[in-house]
């Protein structure tokens, strides 16, 4: 299960890391290009809100001894995905300014706008930061699990084959009390027949 999970993380992190990209782009584009780009951060905006809710309902079937780390990254996908959108709306906003700014002619709001959306551009550049940072940190937390698991396997394999070692030692002993039972049987059996013949 929580490899599903983790397989959703990824296309999640893939698809913001684009989004976040095209969104810093669309108040660059030429008009035509613009409005094609915001139709695809659309699209690929309701894309996450769908990997979301898969990651979520996989969360929901994690027992609850081992829900906490997973209950964490959702949140901090949630508030992520709430950014982004915060973003795409501020770049429609910019992106209907430069319209209107071309239409009018309107050159002091056109360098607003610019500033605007450099100090976006820098907020967005410190989300990536903090991502790939969360990012790095599930991949320790991975690696950890992933070690934890090999020792307990290496320690399972050990106990194992040391109650194969006793099996075999205890089946020899067996072999050996037979064969004495046995002989002492043939002594008896011959001590008998000579004093009643």
């Amino acid at each position: 299960m929580s490899s599903d999970f983790e397989g959703y993380e990824q296309d999640f992190a893939v698809l913001t890391a684009e989004i976040t990209s095209k969104i810093a782009r669309v108040p660059r584009l030429p008009p035509d290009e613009k409005k094609q780009m915001v139709a695809n951060v659309e699209k690929q905006l309701e894309e996450a809100r769908e990997l979301l809710e898969q990651m979520d309902l996989e969360v929901r079937e994690i027992p609850p001894q081992s829900r906490g780390m997973y209950s964490n990254r959702m949140r901090s996908y949630k508030q992520e995905m709430g950014k982004l959108e915060t973003d795409f709306k501020r770049s429609r906003i910019a992106y209907s300014d430069e319209v209107r700014n071309e239409l009018l002619g309107d050159a002091g709001n056109s360098s607003e706008n610019q500033r605007a959306h450099l100090l976006d551009n820098t907020e967005r550049l410190e989300r990536s930061s903090r991502r790939l940072e969360a990012g790095y940190q599930i991949a320790v937390e991975t690696e950890q699990i992933g070690q934890e698991m090999l020792e307990n396997l290496s320690h399972d394999r050990e106990k194992i084959q040391r109650a194969r070692d006793r099996l075999r030692d205890a089946d020899a002993n067996l072999g050996k009390s037979s064969r004495i039972l046995t002989g002492m049987l043939r002594r008896w059996e011959s001590l008998i027949f000579r004093l009643y013949p």
